[in-house]
C-alpha cells in the first residue's frame, strides 16, 4: 500500500460520506489526493474539505462516480448502498484499490473480513480487496464488549439498542424535525422514511422481518459480533428500536460470563482501553445520554452494575455516535491499518 495514498470518498454528498471528509482531516490521513465521487446528479458541486496529508483545505469538486473512477485509487471508501458497492465492486478491484464498504453487501462473505480496528485489527491481513465496515450499532457493541472478554470469556449478550433517525440518513433527520414541528402545532405527522412517525414515539423495527420474527437489524447484530470476535458459539439476543432522538444510538447490555468479572475490573479495562470513555456518576445525574455525544469519537459507558440474574454478570449501557465510530471514524481507522 502506498504510504501516501489516493483516496476515493464514494457516496461523498450523503451524511456518512460528508463524515468520511471530516474524519479524513481530524485523523490527518496522509492521502496525496481525496477524490469526492457521488452521483450524477450531484456531479459538479464543490465541497468543502479542511485538508489532510498532502491535500490542502479548500474546495474539491465531486465527479459523477462510474467504473473508471477508480483509475488511480489506492483506498475507496464507501457509503453509497449495497447496490452501488456490489456493482462496483469488481471497478475497485480491478483498478488495484481497497475497497472499505460501509454497506452490508459483503460483511459475512467468509472472503471479506469484517472489522473494528480496537477489537480484530489483524483481519486486515487477509483482504482479497474488499474489507467491510461492520454495522453500527454491533461496532458499539464490539468495542465496550472486548475488554471484558480479555478478562473473562462471554458467553451470552442480551442487548436492546435505542437507534437515532440518523441512522437512516439525513433526510429521515429533517423528517424527525418537520414532524417534531408538526406535532407541537398540531397538524398531522407524514411519515416517508419509517413505517410510522418518529416524533414523539418509538418503533421496534428496523430493517425487514425474518422467518424467526426477529429483524434483520437485529440479525445483523449476532452475526456479525460473532464473525469479529471468533466466536461462533457466543449466545446473543438483539431487539433494535428506533427512538426519537436525533444522533446516536444507546445500547442497553447485559453479559454473562463463564468467570468472575467485577465492575471495579469493567472500569479498569475500559479506562486502559481505545474509544471507550466511562461516563459513570449516576447518583450525579452523570450518565452518557444522546442528547449530548453528537460528534464525540468514544464509546461511551455508564450504568455499570452487577447483573444478578446471571452467576458472573454485568449489566451496562452505551452511547456512541454512530456516523462517527459507527461507520466514517472505523471506515477511516481502518484505512489507517492499511497503511
Amino acid at each position: 500500500m502506498n504510504s501516501h495514498p489516493v483516496v476515493a470518498v464514494c457516496g461523498a454528498t450523503g451524511a456518512v460520506g460528508q463524515e468520511f471528509m471530516k474524519v479524513l482531516h481530524d485523523l490527518d490521513f496522509p492521502a496525496s489526493e481525496v477524490r469526492p465521487l457521488a452521483s450524477a446528479r450531484s456531479a459538479g458541486k464543490a465541497i468543502a474539505f479542511d485538508g489532510c496529508g498532502d491535500v490542502p483545505a479548500g474546495e474539491l469538486t465531486v465527479q459523477e462516480m462510474t467504473p473508471a473512477s477508480f483509475e488511480g485509487v489506492d483506498i475507496a471508501l464507501f457509503s453509497a448502498g449495497s447496490d452501488v458497492s456490489k456493482q462496483l465492486r469488481q471497478a475497485v478491484v480491478d483498478a488495484g484499490a481497497v475497497m472499505i464498504d460501509n454497506s452490508s453487501a459483503f460483511r459475512m462473505d467468509d472472503d471479506v473480513p469484517l472489522v473494528v480496528p480496537e477489537v480484530n485489527p489483524e483481519d486486515v491481513k487477509w483482504h482479497k480487496g474488499v474489507i467491510a465496515n461492520p454495522n453500527c450499532s454491533t461496532i458499539e457493541m464490539v468495542v465496550a464488549c472486548k475488554p471484558l472478554a480479555d478478562i473473562a470469556p462471554i458467553k451470552r449478550i442480551v442487548v436492546s439498542t435505542y437507534q437515532a433517525a440518523s441512522g437512516a440518513g439525513y433526510p429521515a433527520m429533517l423528517e424527525l424535525q418537520e414532524q417534531s414541528r408538526a406535532f407541537l402545532a398540531g397538524e398531522s405527522m407524514e411519515a416517508n422514511y419509517f413505517a410510522h412517525p418518529l416524533a414523539f414515539n418509538c418503533i421496534p423495527r428496523i430493517d425487514v422481518m425474518l422467518d424467526d420474527g426477529s429483524t434483520k437489524e437485529e440479525w445483523k447484530m449476532v452475526a456479525e459480533t460473532r464473525k469479529i470476535m471468533h466466536n461462533s458459539d457466543m449466545k446473543i439476543s438483539a431487539t433494535c428500536v428506533r427512538v426519537p432522538a436525533m444522533r446516536c444510538h444507546g445500547e442497553s447490555l447485559n453479559v454473562e460470563f463463564a468467570a468472575p468479572i467485577t465492575v471495579e475490573q469493567a472500569y479498569a479495562a475500559w479506562e486502559a482501553a481505545p474509544f471507550v470513555e466511562v461516563v459513570d456518576d449516576p447518583e450525579n445525574h452523570v450518565y452518557p445520554m444522546p442528547g449530548v455525544l453528537a460528534g464525540s469519537d468514544p464509546v461511551h459507558v455508564g450504568r455499570v452494575r452487577v447483573d444478578a440474574s446471571v452467576e458472573h454478570g454485568l449489566a451496562f449501557w452505551l452511547v456512541m455516535d454512530q456516523i462517527r465510530k459507527g461507520a466514517a471514524l472505523n471506515a477511516v481507522q481502518i484505512a489507517k491499518l492499511l497503511v
